[in-house]
């Protein structure tokens, strides 16, 4: 299949191809007759701007809630700083959820990189197309890189390419030969720049002009209709605040609106949002506000198969850290949103489970055997 160009292949210029197609040679910017040449059987597709455009922006609408640090490059590459008190594992675990989102909320599927750099996350995002899923762990990069075509790195086109072979570098590793100097020599600073990175060190960054604040962090569930009292409803919202809230201490947010997002049988929707007196990043106030707004929506919850909390209007917790096991600090819900970060920071996620939670931690792993976690 061949987007771009007229339906019957001879006029126009092909804008992407399937991988099917490009086994044939078939590439972007390539006139339609050529394509057509190579791959007679091809189908081509007219295009739908207006379409594309509105499923990027679903996307980037995703990104953000995870993250508000996102440049977009194009309709469909954008570079995220998933940076967090979690650390590089803790990118990793997001960077899984936005793709199965994407797939998820959009039907398309999605080729991810996460790495310590913007151009060591592109190069491992393309390793793994369609739809792979490739992490550079700190201190893997050098290892990582050494293999590929030197074609690999960001900015080397086929002139560059060819000088290289003219040295006899072939693989990014083999550029460690020249030397520092010698690859400023003969590249200018920007020699000097590859040599940093085939040795590993990216210094690539989510460039400042991308970065936004106006996003939000968001959860949502799905069900069936076998939730039908309002205990069982606000145990699916506070497991959603706890999973909103929990990332946003992770990320170091606060936010000033909850939001809360329902969805009927019938395909209907409702929604509702609730301005907070202080900004929080608190499991128990978030809770509360969504409850609060769940009542408003209906008095029964009878229908209901979506519920979504998202937190917006963010802003950078710019308070001291709380001494998650020493007497002073914050109120004793604060207190508790402390102590189950540390814990799961150290033992992981399902170490620490709320009681009121604990029959559906349960139930998501399949047993009713006496519980060895703790809870809070």
């Amino acid at each position: 299949m061949i987007a771009g160009g007229s339906a019957d292949g001879k006029r126009g210029v092909v804008c992407s191809a399937t991988y099917e197609a490009r086994k044939y040679g078939v590439r972007s910017a390539m006139p339609a007759s050529k394509a057509k040449s190579l791959c007679p059987d091809a189908v081509f597709m007219l295009l739908r701007f207006a379409r594309y455009e509105s499923v990027s922006e679903q996307i980037g609408r995703i990104f953000l809630d995870f993250t508000p640090l996102v440049q977009q490059v194009s309709i469909d590459e954008a570079y995220l700083d998933l940076t967090g008190r979690e650390g590089f594992d803790g990118a990793v675990e997001e960077a899984r959820e936005i793709q199965r989102r994407i797939l998820d909320e959009t039907g398309l599927t999605a080729s991810v990189g996460v790495a310590t750099g913007k151009m060591l996350a592109k190069i491992a995002s393309d390793h793994g197309k369609p739809n792979g899923f490739v992490v550079v762990r700190p201190g893997e990069e050098a290892g990582f890189l050494a293999p590929l075509p030197v074609s690999a790195i960001s900015g080397v086109g086929p002139k560059t390419t060819a000088s290289f072979e003219k040295l006899g570098i072939r693989t990014i590793g083999e550029i460690g030969r020249l030397g520092p100097k010698a690859m400023e020599r003969v590249f200018g600073l920007y020699g000097a720049r590859v040599y940093r990175f085939s040795c590993g060190l990216d210094e690539s960054r989510v460039a400042e002009h991308g970065s936004r604040m106006r996003g939000s962090i968001s959860a949502q569930s799905a069900f069936g209709s076998s939730r039908t009292t309002w205990d069982e409803f606000e145990e699916v919202l506070l497991d959603l605040a706890e999973r909103v809230a929990s990332r946003a201490r992770r990320k170091g947010y606060l936010g000033r609106t909850v939001s809360l997002r329902v969805r009927y049988r019938d395909f209907r929707s409702a929604s509702r949002d609730a301005t907070l007196r202080a900004a929080t990043s608190g499991t128990e106030a978030i809770f509360k506000a969504a409850a609060g707004l769940l009542r408003k929506i209906s008095a029964s919850g009878a229908g209901f198969t979506r519920l979504g909390i998202a937190l917006s209007n963010l802003e950078h917790d710019e308070g001291e850290q709380l001494n998650m096991f020493g007497p002073e600090g914050g109120d004793s819900h604060r207190r508790v949103d402390g102590v189950m970060d540390e814990i799961r920071r150290k033992l992981g996620h399902d170490a620490v489970v709320r009681g009121r939670l604990l029959r559906k931690h349960r139930a998501k792993r399949g047993t009713d055997d006496t519980m060895s976690d703790l809870e809070a």
